[in-house]
């Protein structure tokens, strides 16, 4: 799949980018080098869902 940066982010790379398959990847765009995070898509949506309140 292919990583998504944040449509807010404009040119700049300080921003997270996710990567959306059977689970959800996310990383820091400044720190690529330093892994990603994978949750399940239940905790994804979860997280989604308490952010827009």
């Amino acid at each position: 799949m292919v990583w998504r940066k944040s449509s807010y982010s404009g040119a700049e790379s300080n921003c997270v980018e996710v990567k959306l398959d059977r689970s959800i990847a996310i990383r820091d765009t400044k720190a690529r080098e330093h892994g990603e995070l994978t949750v399940s898509r239940a905790a994804w949506a979860a997280a989604v869902s308490s952010l827009r309140g």
